[in-house]
């Protein structure tokens, strides 16, 4: 191996590492071998010491959330004719896999209120990203987008690295109250307006005004895309019913553990109108020459693979799996189930945020704004504080928004799902009092 690289010595293959380095690696004194049950038990005794965050009691939101997760899920997703299945590349071969994700579509039209759904994206941010383009696509000529400072930071900052090479400006409309500002909305939009893209519940939790945001951009001659939350959906209008023309989220609330931030999956709706331009796979259902029913790919834009520039999408697969997780999910739930999720989160959100707002010194920041399934409260303390006291309890106690945008220091966003408790509840609000 020395000849082939041209060295004449081991010590001269390594000549190019500082000495005193070489002399430091030299120095460190490794530990005896291990069998592979003493291994193991190291390594457990190691991880003992790591703090889980599966034992606390969670009040974080922002994008993920703690939703229950049936047992269900885990046994059928991990059959190995699902699991080992990364994506269907031969896609007619798997018709298994095509007819979950073409059920997968169907929910996501019921839930949306939209005429097509495509296999889903990568997660919440990048299918705003894609909303964006798809726009551009749709609305030629129209250099400008724009969207809510209530957006979430993450989809925001994405949508924005999708935008460097110009396709398009975007901008930033205040949400002072919380919501878009509908003034700010009228003055900003023109002619040369694209998009606007809101999301609602909002990164604050606070439902937006959609059915007001969609008439005011229409008569601009642009494009809304409403980024949303699956479950929220059960207590709130659809996008497509606001007259919405993208429908986008976050489809983690449906049976997709939190898992430190991912893999996630972003759901995609549009009006039939504009097929030919959604981005990512769409399966669609055929018969053969014998009348059998049989799933395919179908409008495949080839840009996607090849013509990156002409691309509505950097993504030509999707999150099979999980998106099989959302199904299962949902099918478990059924219309009624996914309304009562909603319904939890709503009443125990509201119950929460009536019980911190009447402590002394706590405050809700939108006190006016109506929300969903999360809140921002103003503590008498730092919200550091308060997050760090209470992580002592072993609870999360929130977000500190001032650490995401400095205009929102010393507020703290907190969530709650249906599977927090009353006695959860009102040992949170204790907590807090005594912080």
């Amino acid at each position: 191996m020395l000849d082939a690289v041209g060295a004449g010595s081991v010590d001269e293959l390594f000549r190019s590492i500082p000495a005193e380095v070489q002399q430091a690696a030299a120095k460190i004194e490794l530990p005896h071998p291990l069998s592979e049950m003493e291994a193991a038990a190291a390594a457990r005794e190691l991880a003992s010491s790591n703090y889980d965050p599966s034992r606390a009691v969670s009040f974080l939101g922002g994008g993920a959330y703690d939703h229950y997760i049936p047992a269900a899920i885990d046994q059928l997703l991990l059959r190995s004719e699902f699991y080992t299945c990364y994506t269907p590349y031969q896609a007619e071969v798997s018709q298994g896999t095509l007819q979950a994700i073409y059920e997968y579509q169907s929910m996501i039209i019921q839930l949306t209120g939209m005429e097509i759904a495509n296999a889903s994206g990568y997660d919440g941010a990048s299918v705003c990203a894609d909303a964006v383009l798809m726009a551009g696509a749709i609305r030629k000529k129209r250099p400008r987008v724009l969207l809510s400072d209530a957006l979430n930071p993450a989809y925001r900052k994405t949508v924005e690295t999708y935008n460097l090479d110009g396709v398009s400006t975007v901008e930033v409309l205040p949400a002072p109250a919380g919501a878009t500002d509908l003034a700010a909305l009228e003055q900003a939009l023109g002619e040369d307006v694209a998009c606007v893209l809101v999301q609602s519940p909002n990164f604050f939790g606070v439902v937006e005004n959609t059915g007001e945001i969609v008439r005011l951009a229409h008569e601009a001659g642009a494009l809304v895309a409403v980024a949303g939350c699956p479950i929220a959906l059960g207590v709130l209008k659809s996008p497509g019913d606001a007259g919405a023309d993208i429908a986008i989220g976050e489809g983690q609330p449906l049976g997709v553990p939190l898992s430190y931030g991912g893999p996630y999956l972003g759901y995609f709706a549009t009006s039939d109108k504009f097929k030919r331009q959604l981005p990512g796979r769409l399966v669609g259902l055929t018969e053969d020459d014998r009348g059998r029913s049989g799933y395919v790919l179908t409008l495949q834009t080839r840009e996607q693979h090849i013509r990156r520039e002409k691309a509505t999408s950097n993504i030509c697969t999707n999150q099979s799996l999980i998106a099989l997780a959302a199904t299962i999910h949902l099918s478990l739930l059924g219309k009624q189930g996914l309304c009562q999720v909603a319904e939890l989160c709503l009443r125990k959100a509201h119950y929460l945020a009536d019980k911190i707002s009447a402590l002394d010194g706590w405050e809700l920041a939108w006190p006016d704004a109506p929300f969903f399934r999360e809140f921002a409260v103003v503590p008498p303390v730092a919200p550091t504080v308060v997050i760090e006291k209470l992580l002592e309890q072993n609870i999360l106690a929130g977000i500190d928004l001032g650490k995401l945008d400095p205009e929102h220091e010393g507020k703290l966003l907190i969530a709650v799902t249906e599977q927090r408790t009353k006695t959860q509840l009102d040992a949170f609000t204790e907590a807090l009092a005594e912080v």
